[in-house]
């Protein structure tokens, strides 16, 4: 038998597969991840709404002790910053935030699926802003490549340089109502 101590009890749904998931308060700040349910009493009887998460404060205890342990460990470092500048190109170059449009979001949003990254952000003044991308759009191709995921955009941009041209091509296509709005815009890398 497994006891766990000092949970933060939740009523959000907790199901198999979306344990995991952030648990933020209505200021958005995070307050633990989702990580149980109890779904009977000791007496065993059965429970509904009842889930709890790990403290936010413990998390970021976790985080912290295992960037030390990376950060010590041969090679990791290196790999850890090249990722992390990767990460960052898309945004520090074109002030552009991305997210992957899962299917639920798509669906969500009556875009058509399996192509392109959501934008989620745009950085005032960025090159992105000035060419009139907003949040809310989709990316669909970099250059002459389809995307489907950050990754693969991360990937495509990696090694553009300030001052540097790129092609993309964003709007929205629509499943209902056949609204199809797409522009090919060229950023020049700041």
């Amino acid at each position: 038998e497994t006891e766990y101590k000092d949970l933060v009890q939740t009523d959000a749904a907790i199901n198999p597969g979306n344990s995991g998931g952030p648990v933020i308060d209505v200021s958005g700040r995070l307050v633990g991840i989702s990580s149980a349910k109890m779904a009977f009493t000791p007496q065993g009887v059965p429970t509904q709404g009842l889930g709890f998460a790990i403290p936010a404060e413990v998390v970021r205890e976790s985080v912290n002790r295992f960037k030390k342990i990376a950060q010590k460990r041969p090679g990791t470092k290196n790999e850890g910053a090249n990722l992390e500048t990767s990460a960052s190109n898309i945004e520090r170059l074109f002030g552009i935030q991305l997210q992957n449009l899962s299917q639920e979001l798509s669906d969500a949003l009556g875009y058509l699926r399996g192509r392109g990254v959501l934008i989620t952000g745009v950085e005032p003044g960025s090159p992105a802003d000035e060419a009139g991308i907003e949040r809310g759009m989709v990316v669909y191709r970099v250059g002459k490549s389809d995307v489907t995921s950050v990754p693969q955009v991360e990937a495509l941009l990696g090694s553009v340089q300030s001052g540097s041209n790129v092609n993309f091509t964003v709007g929205v296509i629509r499943v209902r109502g056949q609204n199809r709005q797409l522009g090919a815009v060229s950023l020049t890398a700041r």
